[in-house]
């Protein structure tokens, strides 16, 4: 049996942001499901404090073992349910910070995207100005063209200069013309000017155009990221949708258990009161028995010792010492328990997945029979079903068969006495078991199967010692 620890409050994803528009993750849950939390029968476990996040996987399994552990002799079902709390509890900080990591990414992806858009506005903006100075520039090529070709028909039709030319070359008059420079002159020069005008406004026209293909390139390489990115943006928003439904499920299913356990809080301390006073009176029929084997024990040992004295004075008599008087009996002081030569009821290694000891109860969670704690009294090993459970030592079978606690299939063993110390050893929730009751067995004998019989959520093997009278921790003994 382990532990189970308190409550805290949880916090879910808002609603997704619409899209290209950027959002951040903020919301939380209401204060009436972080109180029910809070306050709930088993509460919420505190995040693994790990190194990793395989460290954390195996702390949090770890803590759902225990949980079911702590429950193992009381209801398999009430075991699962507070494995599967404690699982859920402590899946949700990490699940949280997933959502809230996946909202972030839809905002970036989101901001992208219209920025993406606002450069493709700008680009479309400057293409269509550069369309409109080709368009004008266009027009004023086509009239430069227009005016070189008045001037040659002109001079060619009246063989010199035309009477407007003054109008072409911005003049008032011709006569105006005569007093300065020759007209046939002004008009070269005229015509040389409009060449000039034409050349540069062909290379203004192929410059524009030039920028014009470029910011079409730009333009369609744009939306060709735009495009990538509208994709990445769904795919981040789908990504936070599926986290978002895990949060939401571990919060449903945790407050749904949560909910059954408040609910059947009074029937689950009734049960385990009774589920107590039964452990206590195995406890306390070990305790008799290992009391009279003791007791028994003793007085051989005694009468033994008293022998042996007479023994002593007889033949001190035959010697002619009358005067010899035997030493006074005094019981040896008890020896080292691990005189029984323990070993492992596995053949191969089996890893530990709950150990012995007291197990304080957290605040507002299921007070364990009114003392705030209790002793898990073996060790669990994570035994798959079927695997061969050997007798630690040679005894014999005090209990095989199905026991009415919640231990399923169980065997018991009494070890005896040596050097003043009685033991007993119980293998629980197994397959099948291979002795009856009164059959001596030896150290390393195929005793049972191990399994999931009883109260159990799933295949292991729990090994106790009681040692006269107390359950001791087998790895001291082993």
């Amino acid at each position: 049996m382990d532990s189970m620890s308190t409550g805290g409050s949880a916090t879910a994803g808002t609603p997704l942001p619409p899209r290209r528009r950027p959002a951040r993750y903020a919301g939380r849950f209401s204060t009436a499901l972080a109180a029910v939390l809070m306050a709930g029968l088993l509460g919420l476990v505190p995040a693994a404090h790990a190194d990793n996040l395989d460290d954390k996987a195996s702390a949090l399994e770890q803590q759902a073992h225990d949980a079911a552990s702590a429950l193992e002799f009381v209801d398999a079902g009430l075991a699962k349910s507070a494995s599967d709390l404690v699982m859920y509890q402590g899946q949700l900080p990490g699940a949280q910070a997933s959502l809230a990591d996946a909202q972030n990414r839809v905002g970036a992806a989101t901001e992208h995207v219209n920025s993406l858009a606002a450069r493709i506005e700008l680009a479309q903006q400057s293409k269509d100005k550069i369309t409109a100075q080709i368009a004008l520039d266009s027009k004023k090529q086509a009239e430069a063209k227009s005016m070189i070709g008045q001037i040659a028909a002109q001079s060619y039709k009246a063989g010199g200069i035309p009477t407007n030319l003054a109008l072409i070359l911005g003049v008032g008059s011709s006569g105006d013309l005569a007093n300065s420079i020759d007209l046939a002159e002004q008009a070269m020069r005229g015509q040389n000017a409009a060449l000039a005008q034409l050349t540069t406004q062909k290379a203004t026209n192929q410059n524009a155009r030039a920028r014009l293909a470029a910011v079409e390139t730009e333009i369609k390489d744009l939306k060709v990221q735009a495009d990538a990115a509208l994709v990445a943006e769904q795919a981040a928003r789908d990504q936070a949708a599926a986290k978002k439904a895990t949060v939401d499920k571990l919060i449903s299913d945790s407050a749904a258990i949560n909910a059954k356990l408040e609910k059947q809080k009074p029937q689950i301390q009734a049960k385990m009161q009774a589920v107590k006073k039964q452990q206590d009176a195995v406890a306390a029929e070990i305790a008799e028995r290992q009391r009279k084997e003791r007791e028994a024990a003793a007085a051989a040992a005694k009468a033994e010792a008293e022998r042996l004295a007479r023994v002593a004075a007889a033949q001190a008599a035959q010697a002619g010492n009358n005067n010899y008087v035997p030493p006074p009996y005094v019981p040896a002081a008890p020896g080292n328990p691990s005189a029984f030569g323990l070993q492992h009821p596995f053949a191969s290694y089996v890893p530990i997945t709950s150990g012995f000891g007291w197990r304080q109860t957290p605040p507002g969670t299921i007070d364990f029979y009114g003392t705030g704690g209790y002793v898990h009294t073996g060790i669990d090993f994570g035994a798959t079903c079927g695997t061969p459970v050997y007798a630690a030592a040679a005894g014999t079978v005090v209990m095989a068969g199905w026991d009415p606690y919640g231990g399923g299939n169980g065997v018991k063993i009494s070890h005896g006495v040596i050097q003043g110390n009685a033991l007993l050893t119980a293998y629980y929730h197994n397959t099948s078991v291979q002795v009856s009751s009164g059959q001596h067995v030896n150290r390393g004998q195929l005793i049972a199967y191990s399994g999931g019989t009883g109260n159990s959520t799933g295949c292991h093997a729990h090994f106790e010692t009681w040692l006269n009278g107390v359950a001791v921790d087998p790895m001291t003994l082993l």
